[in-house]
């Protein structure tokens, strides 16, 4: 019996970024065999409990959340934060994809040569909290959160979303998340989590100052004096590193600052900076 040869002329595909493509995604998803998925959430937990007094009400067979209309604050200044180099990355440890973590998979981890430190997704949790929690969120004032994780994906989190509570249920999101590259609302179909396509860039307003935060800047400087001095007129995009160790150094921020002499948690710079611009717009 003859030996089958592949056909000349055929080239390999190359692989693309991985990002949410709207409807070419879904129709595509409907033939191809699913990635084995976590336990689901309930998307009526991914909205903010303060918003669901003023619900419209969706007629709708599908369970979830519905739509939130939210105070955008179209004419005035907002902030846009984004995390970079945020430790979120799936593996299938065993027969199921999970978040890969220094608590959980230290031996699989060490198994495949990688080093548990740099694996601390914990970390953009407590920052996304943060930022969520904020009382800037709250006002309506925040207009973007975008998480970059340490493999190049680029993240899309709605500021009216309410993210679970526990770290092992925002695991569970992220697995499905970063599986089917959007998480969606019912009612007309929002997608409040989203991988995007990159740069961060073309997502950030150009009548806007974007700052850095690093410990190694030189340039240290009082956050609530440094703040209060911009340009009211401006949008503030403010850049935080959610990683264990090391320092971003990202071209498109205008100015790298430091805003401790000593090293600070994300989730507790991220306070700062919250209460500071708070402070700047009288938010209370």
């Amino acid at each position: 019996m003859g030996r089958a040869f592949k056909m000349k002329g055929q080239k390999r595909k190359k692989k693309g970024e991985k990002y949410d493509k709207g409807e070419e995604v879904e129709q595509l998803g409907e033939k191809a065999t699913p990635l084995p998925s976590p336990k689901k959430l309930k998307t009526e937990d991914l909205v903010s409990e303060d918003k669901e007094e003023n619900l419209e009400p969706v007629v709708d067979e599908r369970p979830g959340i519905p739509i939130v209309q939210v105070d955008t604050g179209s004419n005035k200044p907002n902030v846009i934060f984004v995390l970079e180099k945020a430790s979120l990355e799936i593996a299938k440890v065993g027969k199921t994809y999970q978040l890969l973590s220094s608590d959980e998979h230290a031996n699989y981890l060490m198994k495949n040569k990688r080093n548990p430190a740099d694996y601390r997704p914990d970390i953009a949790f407590q920052a996304i909290q943060m930022i969520l929690d904020s009382r800037l969120n709250k006002s309506g004032r925040l207009k973007a959160l975008y998480v970059k994780t340490q493999q190049g994906l680029l993240l899309d989190i709605k500021p009216h979303v309410r993210m679970p509570r526990t770290y092992k249920r925002f695991s569970g999101l992220m697995v499905q998340l970063l599986q089917k590259l959007h998480i969606t609302a019912a009612g007309k179909g929002e997608k409040l989590l989203r991988v995007i396509k990159n740069p961060v860039t073309q997502y950030l307003p150009v009548n806007s100052r974007k700052i850095g935060f690093s410990h190694s800047s030189e340039k240290l400087v009082d956050i609530y004096n440094y703040v209060g001095t911009i340009n009211n007129e401006l949008d503030l995009v403010f850049v935080v590193g959610a990683m264990s160790h090391g320092k971003i150094e990202e071209e498109y921020v205008d100015d790298y600052i430091s805003i401790s002499e000593y090293p600070m948690s994300a989730a507790y710079c991220i306070a700062l900076i919250t209460s500071s611009v708070e402070r700047k717009w009288k938010i209370l």
